[in-house]
């Protein structure tokens, strides 16, 4: 298949569990929960997303024909040369939704030329075998099928979802991540208290926007 990706850039994750690690971010272009469209977003069933995932115009992005060209592209911004000791590398697949690209041909690659993969799913779409860490991020009312992984963040607070309503299911981590809206400093106090209550969830803060960073 041909994998339709918005940007791809070497950063450091900025939240969740993995905050601090160097990584390649692939970001594929759309989801199924919003066109990424501001005049669909009070239609959308998720309303709050703060991501363009829309086209391909990104830097680094494109239409990539083969799983192996894109491979390719994502190694090229990995800065340290194979055999030079720069630990591991990782790409973390996100968008929109990346389970809708995100193929068995694609983590063949990726595999290939070294890097573990991790992905950012909203969770409606089953995610593949093969893939390093999974993060599940609920939204709103859209069913859940991925029910398992590594990392489940939920978006705090949402109307139609409750921390309690996940916590039964069979990830390694729970993270609340704070609202950001204009009430964030409300919902960062409120994410904060929860996790003090409930100490089977921790406090997920995008630290890559007080940085300015990407």
């Amino acid at each position: 298949m041909a994998y339709s990706v918005k940007e791809i850039y070497f950063t450091v994750q900025g939240e969740g569990v993995q905050t601090g690690l160097p990584a390649v971010f692939l970001r594929f272009a759309g989801c199924n929960l919003w066109s990424g469209l501001e005049r669909d977003r009070a239609r959308a069933v998720c309303k709050f997303c703060d991501t363009d995932f829309v086209g391909t115009d990104g830097p680094g992005g494109g239409k990539f024909t083969t799983a192996d060209d894109l491979a390719r592209a994502v190694h090229s911004y990995w800065p340290v040369q194979p055999g030079e000791d720069g630990g591991q590398p990782w790409v973390i697949c996100t968008g929109g939704e990346p389970l809708l690209q995100l193929d068995a041909s694609a983590i063949e690659a990726l595999h290939n030329v070294g890097f573990k993969i991790a992905i950012e799913t909203n969770g409606t779409v089953k995610a593949p075998s093969g893939i390093d860490w999974i993060c599940v991020s609920p939204k709103a009312d859209a069913e859940l099928i991925q029910k398992s992984g590594n990392e489940l963040k939920l978006v705090f607070p949402q109307i139609e979802n409750q921390p309690s309503d996940f916590e039964h299911l069979d990830f390694d981590n729970f993270c609340l991540q704070p609202l950001d809206d204009a009430d964030q400093r409300k919902h960062m106090q409120a994410a904060f208290d929860y996790c003090l209550k409930r100490p089977k969830w921790r406090l997920s803060l995008q630290t890559h926007k007080w940085l300015g960073v990407p």
